[in-house]
């Protein structure tokens, strides 16, 4: 004859079921802290040739819709007129903003035909301060024409509260001793107070071998891929000139990095990258 037995239920005591509550409280508030220390990042570089595409026409509405597709959080714009004649008295930056839904700060270069002529930053993060730096360049001459050079920055908050500094910036287009004294200036101005995490972006005007970007590159660390690719001119790019760098390198890992195939809404195309941003 077989017996059944019959276990009795174990009555824990109230006390051991808060202690092994708040252990499993204490291990979720681990993970969503290991999470909420880092942030994905989508970053984009334009040069929007101020407004004008490779047809010839001025579409400011096209841009926006460039600038959407890749959902960004951060953009670094450049040649962007603000009242300027040749592109209708339109400010760009201001109607980039409203199309695109993003924040918007302009830091003029120069004046340009009526109106102001300079960088951008758009952004959907919290904006904490703002700065326009000159670089430096040499003066126009009636035989050689060239253009005030500057960058500006935006410091924004990312989800944790930690500041990030982001830089608009575009080098001299024919000068190279020009541009070689314009990335000496952005290691001195930016790379000092190295615990402030920096994305820099912008057309350096030069390629990837040249000495601005050699100059760069032994401060920052160049989100670029392997090959390379070429952003401009947009119809048939032949050289890349255009990029994103971020410092210190402990704090950023590159996920994504890529030349965006656009050929008709600027003479450059955009330059993307997604970053991991490590806040420490």
């Amino acid at each position: 004859m077989q017996h059944t037995r019959i276990f009795k239920p174990i009555r824990l005591a109230p006390v051991f079921y808060r202690l092994a509550l708040l252990l499993f409280l204490s291990l979720i508030t681990i993970e969503v802290s290991a999470d909420e220390k880092t942030q994905t990042l989508r970053v984009l570089c334009y040069n929007i040739h101020y407004g004008q595409g490779t047809d010839g026409k001025y579409d400011i509405s096209r841009l926006a819709r460039v600038i959407q597709e890749t959902k960004p959080d951060l953009v670094a714009l450049q040649e962007v007129d603000v009242g300027v004649k040749r592109s209708n008295r339109v400010h760009e930056a201001q109607r980039l903003a409203e199309l695109t839904g993003l924040a918007v700060r302009f830091g003029p270069t120069q004046h340009y035909e009526g109106g102001l002529f300079g960088n951008a930053v758009l952004t959907r993060l919290p904006i904490l301060d703002v700065m326009i730096q000159p670089l430096p360049y040499t003066e126009s001459t009636p035989q050689l024409v060239t253009y005030p050079r500057g960058a500006i920055i935006v410091t924004v908050r990312g989800q944790n509260g930690k500041p990030l500094r982001f830089i608009s910036t575009h080098f001299q287009h024919n000068l190279p001793a020009d541009r070689i004294e314009e990335a000496k200036a952005i290691n001195g101005h930016f790379t000092l107070d190295s615990d402030i995490p920096t994305i820099l972006a912008g057309d350096m005007n030069a390629t990837p071998e040249a000495e601005p970007i050699q100059i760069l590159q032994k401060q920052w660390t160049n989100a670029i891929d392997d090959k390379a690719t070429p952003s401009a001119p947009a119809t048939k790019p032949r050289s890349r000139i255009d990029y994103i760098f971020y410092r210190p390198a402990a704090d950023f890992e590159v996920i994504e990095t890529k030349v965006i195939d656009e050929s008709l809404a600027s003479d450059h195309r955009p330059v993307f990258a997604i970053l991991k941003w490590k806040q420490k």
